[in-house]
């Protein structure tokens, strides 16, 4: 008999403990991430042949104390590793921890190698060959604080590789964690199956394994305990015939129905080989379809559908997922009554979207991102439910009803002024904080970071509840719907690139078409605000000689050299934003000389510019510290020598419309008045339809010759 570790995931020690006491284990004792007994060869070959849910089996040769790389060198030194494999063997040594002397695991690994090797050597014997892709044996060794485990890899490998995937075609859900998830969902071998969003298959392969009792090991061609000295091939060829015999006749005495479907039909090509290599393909029917679609078998009667949705590391408000997870809810609930669900997702909010209130709920890592399993039993239709199955939930109804309110006040508005873009919402309930906008068929919603005192979970269930209602009051296709997170930000922070997607929709607003990008930086290219601004320049400038500073993509330009302007001159820092402003000038036939774009810091442009123009605009960030400019800019403190400077630039009946976005800015008119200057504030009457609601959005002055 040897003591032995079975290795597992954290959460699953309990589940393998009774496993192990179903195949004959007496003294299984769970530890962390593991299953402590002693077997004897016998029953350590059937736990690695027969165990679904053990990662690797170790046969633990030591357990000491271990504070720096002597103890664990005299510590492996003091096993005797000649009577336990021979020096024809090649091995290699896994690894893993640290502690505050030994601080790299391959520094750990070599010492144990070196211990390994003069075990050999001190008896004249020819030392082992290492190998770390052909390895005979694997020494294991975990290293935690100063508590050391030394051993051999029974296994040679993770158990989780079954051997009918591929390693090519490698899934995120490991074969053990299906084990787990199935055993979890009370899933009975006799009931049908039904996976709506299979994959490569994983899920219904392993339950179909197990209706037929078939061992999960039965297709692995190499064990490690093969290359041990004590290893007993008779013993070890009885229990594998026995399990291959067992295996072909479990696979013709299950009478439960598996059901696999995906969206995918590469996929679904990929889960039909997994399947017919298992052995198990005449069990499994696969078939390409939509689990927002999916309807119910013809013999699933109190069937089980078990699932591990998408959901990726960071797209747990995704608004693709949000939809998908909002759907196939809906037609659970309208196809499957009477059956259960298990889902298994990382997203505790997206799981929210099901809008079902779950029997069981429990917390298990996929490997180093915490998921959720939560079981459902799907009530039958009854009533009002049955009679209008297609009524929509109502989601979030006070953020709803005041979306629906906005879109038929303001969408009037904005078809009679014929534009492509402008704001629906914008945090007009305080616990809603988010702002929304359409452009053509798309929306962005744009999150405001939430305040310190409401708690993460909170804000990211009610951030899902906003797009799901947003999606369901517009209509709106989820794939079109744009999800930013807006924060404070700093100098030009709010253009730095956020993805690289670079897709490119061209939106009218009065009679200008002007390109933009909803996905590639925090803001689109176009400030909605100031739609009206524009417009008036437009107007402003016909016959007039016009200057844009802080132009950003050249929209404002584009309205002046539209509206008549006889030149423009369009300045910025950003060579990218000058190229898409020239972009916007050409879609609108506007080329030439007399249009001409600068890139330069627009203050020290401006305090060396010896050019002459009737009509400037003006829209400086709040505040900036870029590395690009020579200086800090503050809009407060600053304006009265924008405003020396844009004097010696304009003409003498010429206008300066002059605008910014700080909260209670205060104008200097005594210093304008110095400078013969004098200020009209237009804020109001440049204020659109749309931002009614935030008054202060921006700031807008028109400033003339005294």
């Amino acid at each position: 008999m040897h003591q032995y570790l079975a290795v597992t995931s954290n959460g699953l020690e309990n589940l393998l403990a009774e496993e192990l006491k179903n195949l004959g284990i007496t003294n299984a004792k769970p530890v962390q991430a593991g299953v402590k007994f002693k077997a004897s060869n016998e029953q350590i070959y059937r736990c690695c042949l027969w165990s679904r849910l053990a990662s690797r089996f170790v046969r633990v040769l030591s357990e000491f104390t271990c504070q720096d790389d002597m103890d664990l060198y005299l510590s492996a030194t003091a096993i005797n590793w000649v009577n336990h494999f021979h020096s024809s063997k090649k091995f290699v040594v896994d690894f893993n921890g640290t502690n505050r002397e030994i601080r790299n695991s391959q520094y750990g690994a070599m010492k144990v190698k070196d211990a390994v090797v003069d075990c050999f050597e001190k008896k004249n014997l020819p030392r082992p060959s290492i190998s770390k892709d052909r390895a005979d044996l694997r020494i294991h060794v975990r290293l935690h604080k100063d508590k050391a485990l030394l051993g051999i890899d029974m296994v040679g490998g993770g158990l989780h590789q079954r051997g009918y995937r591929p390693e090519s075609g490698r899934a995120p859900l490991r074969e053990t964690l299906a084990t787990a998830i199935l055993l979890r969902s009370e899933w009975q071998h006799d009931k049908p199956l039904l996976d709506p969003m299979c994959g490569s298959g994983t899920l219904l392969i392993e339950a179909a394994m197990m209706a037929a009792n078939m061992a999960p090991g039965v297709k692995r061609e190499r064990w490690g305990f093969e290359s041990l000295e004590d290893f007993e091939p008779e013993l070890w060829a009885e229990i594998k015939s026995e399990a291959n015999v067992q295996a072909r006749r479990g696979v013709k005495k299950v009478d439960a129905k598996f059901y696999g479907f995906d969206n995918d039909e590469r996929v679904i090509k990929t889960a039909r080989d997994n399947a017919r290599r298992a052995g198990v393909e005449s069990l499994i029917e696969f078939n390409v379809g939509d689990a927002a679609k999916v309807t119910r078998p013809s013999e699933f009667e109190n069937g089980v559908i078990v699932s591990n949705p998408p959901y990726g590391e960071r797209l747990g408000t995704h608004p693709g997922l949000i939809a998908l997870y909002t759907a196939f809810g809906a037609q659970l609930k309208a196809e499957f009554g009477g059956c259960s669900a298990s889902i298994f997702s990382s997203s505790d909010e997206l799981l929210s979207c099901l809008r079902m209130r779950a029997d069981k709920q429990f917390k298990l890592n996929n490997g180093a991102l915490p998921c959720h399993q939560k079981n459902y039993s799907i009530s039958e239709r009854s009533g009002q439910q049955a009679g209008n199955p297609d009524a929509p939930i109502e989601i979030a109804p006070d953020f709803a009803n005041r979306l629906k309110k906005n879109i038929a006040k303001i969408g009037k508005w904005a078809r009679k002024e014929k534009l492509d873009c402008y704001r629906i919402y914008d945090a007009d309930l305080p616990e809603y904080n988010v702002a929304i906008d359409i452009y053509l068929d798309h929306l962005v919603i744009q999150e405001y970071a939430a305040p310190k005192n409401i708690p993460e979970e909170k804000a990211k269930r009610r951030l899902t509840d906003i797009i799901r209602a947003a999606i369901q009051v517009t209509e709106t296709d989820a794939n079109n719907v744009v999800l930013k997170v807006r924060e404070k930000q700093k100098g030009r922070s709010q253009y730095q690139k956020l993805a690289q997607q670079s897709e490119r929709l061209t939106v009218n607003e009065y009679g200008v078409k002007l390109i933009i990008n909803l996905h590639d930086y925090l803001d689109t290219g176009l400030f909605l605000d100031h739609k009206i601004t524009r417009r008036k320049l437009g107007e402003m400038a016909q016959g007039k000689d016009f200057l844009n500073l802080f132009a950003y993509t050249g929209s404002a330009t584009v309205h002046a050299a539209c509206g008549g302007a006889k030149s423009t001159t369009t300045v910025d820092m950003s060579n990218t934003y000058l190229e898409w402003a020239k972009d916007n000038m050409k879609l609108n036939g506007q080329v030439g000389r007399q249009h001409q774009f600068e890139q330069a810091d627009c203050l020290q442009w401006l305090a060396n510019s010896k050019g002459q123009y009737d009509l400037i605009f003006i829209d400086p960030p709040t505040f900036s510290n870029s590395k690009r400019m020579e200086q800090t800019f503050d809009v407060q403190r600053d304006h009265v020598t924008l405003m020396t400077n844009l004097k010696r630039l304009l003409r003498e009946d010429g206008t300066i419309v002059f605008s910014n976005n700080k909260r209670h800015f205060k104008m200097d008119n005594a210093a304008l008045e110095e400078l013969g200057l004098q200020a009209k504030n237009i804020s109001s009457q440049t204020l659109p339809l749309d931002f009614g609601r935030n008054k202060h959005i921006h700031n807008c002055w028109v400033i003339t010759h005294k």
